[in-house]
């Protein structure tokens, strides 16, 4: 009895001491990190050391500034669970998550004037990237910010686009074109009927109203860069544009999510209009295949939204989908008869029927609306083409 005791004392004592051969120094912890980098080099990926970090990966941005956003551009967002004033829920699957201010977005970037790009930043609500711009400052613009707050009005947060980073610096012409930018320049954009010159080729490009072929030439030259804001009349057809206004004085409407672009198609012409003062409208694609109507007179940024491998993020884990604020989605089969049109029966059928919402519209592919003159009043005079659907939209 007592020889198996001390062999017990023996195995206990051997086992409390640390083995230096099995230990590991903080250098070497240091050389074997959680995580690694995959094959190609565009996604970080984790060692499956848990089951949540086996399917994880998340595209690598080591341009992104890992700070706090500026303060006096965002405000605390309010949580509601999905829920409206009356307490009853009006958008499904949403509730918790952590914590989030909502950045104020420059939509409209009137104000003219070259601004830097200071960093790129993470945003929690969307899936593009934000750029902080600063207005570039004078010797006048310097002191008086010396004085003040150092996050005045002269900074902003804009959609980055792909391949922005810091220290670049962008422009927007929403405002005006600068007299001296372009001898020879002279156009009038602030009317949407004004009579812009178009782009049909190096001979149709001649002279307009003060303005000539070298000219539009030299400007679109100078302004073609990824980030400026330029009126879609002078943007040449075949270029990705993003942030697209659907008026001359609106905000950005289309084209914000990321890794998305618009492509410009071609623009009308006064000859093609018997009208003497037609309103002239540039065509464009967007990035559901649709072809649209869009004013002259309205704006684009140019280039692509950055963070264009958001889409093939894995999240890993359904608790991840929970901090983003989104609360599961039970199916319809496996409710009760009286939740869902699906649910009851014996099994997980749907007894033969087709399939219908939680409120019974019909889903996966049914058209809601009738397109083309049956449609709604006016719904569709200004798309050229709709956006392909089923069949036609598998074959792109």
């Amino acid at each position: 009895m007592f020889a198996t005791l001390r062999r017990c004392a023996q195995v206990v004592s051997s086992a409390s001491r640390p083995n230096p051969a099995l230990s590991l120094s903080k250098s070497s912890r240091q050389k074997s990190p959680l995580s690694r980098v995959s094959v190609d080099g565009l996604f970080q990926t984790y060692k499956p050391v848990t089951p949540a970090l086996r399917h994880l990966k998340r595209p690598l941005n080591p341009h992104l500034y890992a700070g706090r956003p500026v303060r006096l551009l965002t405000y605390p967002l309010r949580k509601n669970g999905g829920r409206n004033n009356t307490g009853r829920i009006t958008v499904r699957h949403r509730g918790g998550g952590h914590r989030q201010r909502i950045r104020i977005v420059d939509w409209k970037r009137e104000e003219g004037g070259i601004w830097d790009v200071i960093r790129i930043e993470y945003d929690p609500g969307r899936s593009a990237h934000l750029a902080l711009i600063r207005r570039r400052r004078t010797l006048e613009s310097e002191s008086e910010a010396a004085e003040g707050d150092p996050y005045g009005p002269g900074w902003a947060y804009i959609l980055a686009t792909e391949g922005m980073r810091a220290g670049d610096s962008v422009q927007s012409f929403r405002s005006g074109i600068p007299p001296d930018l372009v001898p020879g320049l002279n156009l009038n954009l602030s009317s949407a009927k004004s009579k812009l010159p178009s782009e049909h080729g190096a001979e149709n490009d001649a002279d307009t109203d003060n303005t000539s072929s070298l000219a539009l030439g030299i400007f679109r030259a100078l302004t073609l860069k990824s980030g400026n804001v330029l009126p879609l009349a002078l943007i040449p057809p075949g270029t990705v544009v993003h942030n697209v206004t659907l008026t001359p004085t609106g905000p950005a409407r289309l084209v914000r999510s990321a890794g998305t672009s618009a492509l410009i198609v071609s623009h009308e012409t006064a000859d093609q209009s018997a009208s003497p003062n037609p309103t002239l409208y540039t065509q464009v694609r967007l990035a559901s295949g649709e072809i649209r109507r869009i004013l002259q007179g309205a704006f684009a940024t140019i280039g692509t939204v950055s963070n264009p491998l958001w889409k093939h993020r894995s999240l890993g884990k359904a608790g991840r989908s929970r901090w983003l604020g989104w609360r599961p989605a039970v199916r319809g089969v496996a409710m009760n008869a009286k939740d869902h049109p699906h649910g009851g029966g014996r099994g997980k059928g749907k007894s033969n029927k087709h399939p219908v919402s939680i409120w019974g519209w019909g889903t996966k592919g049914t058209r809601t609306r009738k397109p083309g003159p049956k449609g709604p009043k006016n719904s569709n005079k200004l798309v050229v083409k709709e956006r392909p659907r089923g069949v036609e939209r598998r074959k792109l």
